[in-house]
């Protein structure tokens, strides 16, 4: 069995054939997919989703790319969890995006972003939940903000792209690392050096579809049944069997998130 860890089902570029989609993906030995938010928008789409497929599981968080009345998002947010507590698995998707594009609206600044995050990490806390982390050129000032708050069950960080000294820093705090197309990419060497280095048991698998499609499909639709290939091209790098880095990846994934396993 397979888990994909993040994967944005919701969105419309599978209103044509999300069944099928979905079908594929357990095909393709994915038997759960985890389905999360990224604004107040599109909270109760995901909740539906996931109500209508038991493969399916849902996380509620605001993304740092997108304008937020602050104030109003989190309190909607801190109702839902409650509202959906039990059906929720974690935070997400939360983090810090220090790219220069979007640091230019003054309404996405380092900052905001900063408060926006610090604000969900407390309430991720607060409802007993793991985070899955959006972190993009801030890992250390991710990593000061998670040293604060100090979460009993972390998370993920999402797409992970820092150094090795970085992933030591989220394993001590008890966060796992995921890896999905990104490191297929030729030119992705140190992605590469991680994913063949670190301890399997801080490695869970995500495709981040529609986005982030694999090496070979990069002009195509991402999609979770992907994440079979992921684990086939880590297990390449590792000079193991595929069948040993599923089971692990899916372990660990089951095990942060409380997922059926």
């Amino acid at each position: 069995m397979l888990i994909d860890t993040i994967c944005h089902l919701d969105f419309a570029d599978f209103d044509p054939d999300r069944a099928a989609v979905i079908e594929c993906a357990h095909v393709a030995g994915v038997e759960q997919i985890v389905v999360p938010s990224i604004t107040v928008d599109n909270f109760e789409r995901v909740l539906d989703l996931c109500a209508s497929d038991p493969s399916l599981y849902p996380a509620l968080g605001l993304h740092p790319c997108f304008s937020h009345d602050i104030e109003y998002d989190l309190a909607r947010l801190d109702e839902m969890l409650s509202l959906a507590a039990g059906t929720v698995v974690a935070v997400g998707e939360i983090g810090l995006d220090f790219r220069p594009a979007q640091l230019r609206s003054g309404q996405e600044g380092a900052a905001q972003q900063e408060q926006l995050l610090e604000a969900q990490l407390k309430l991720a806390k607060a409802h007993d939940l793991p985070v899955l982390l959006h972190a993009v050129k801030a890992h250390d000032r991710v990593l000061k903000l998670l040293r604060r708050q100090h979460l009993p069950r972390a998370g993920i960080v999402h797409a992970f792209s820092g150094s090795e000294q970085q992933a030591r820093e989220y394993a001590k705090l008890g966060f796992k690392l995921g890896f999905g197309g990104a490191v297929t990419y030729e030119r992705a060497r140190k992605l590469r050096r991680l994913a063949a280095e670190l301890p399997l048991e801080w490695l869970v698998l995500e495709t981040d579809a529609p986005d982030m499609p694999l090496q070979g499909h990069r002009a195509k639709r991402n999609e979770p049944c992907r994440v079979a290939e992921v684990a086939a091209f880590i297990a390449q790098l590792r000079e193991m069997d595929a069948a040993e880095v599923s089971a692990v990846t899916t372990a660990t994934a089951s095990g942060l998130l409380r997922l059926p396993y």
